[in-house]
């Protein structure tokens, strides 16, 4: 860390360098951590992370439909759940 005279004369300097001006109160309020702002968006029903076994038919059915095969597994399963729900419901 500078001495607080190497700070002053480090400010002073960038001061002079219109390149490299301080930031100001202003600026610096503004600022936020980059972490808050990078990544995907947080979801509304965020996904959990399971351990779970599948017949290895099942898996190389859907891993040979590419990338992307763990998302159209979720659709499958969840359009599962909702045509039970749906006929649960009906009281049958």
């Amino acid at each position: 860390m500078p001495t607080p005279e190497e700070d002053h004369q480090i400010t002073q300097a960038a001061f002079n360098d219109p390149d490299a001006l301080p930031l100001t109160d202003k600026q610096m309020n503004r600022m936020v951590p980059l972490k808050t702002i990078r990544g995907r968006p947080r979801l509304a029903n965020k996904k959990q992370l399971v351990s779970i076994r599948y017949s290895p038919e099942v898996l190389e059915y859907f891993r040979a439909s590419g990338a992307g095969w763990q998302s159209r597994m979720d659709e499958v399963l969840k359009k599962y759940v909702e045509s039970r729900s749906s006929f649960d419901s009906g009281g049958v």
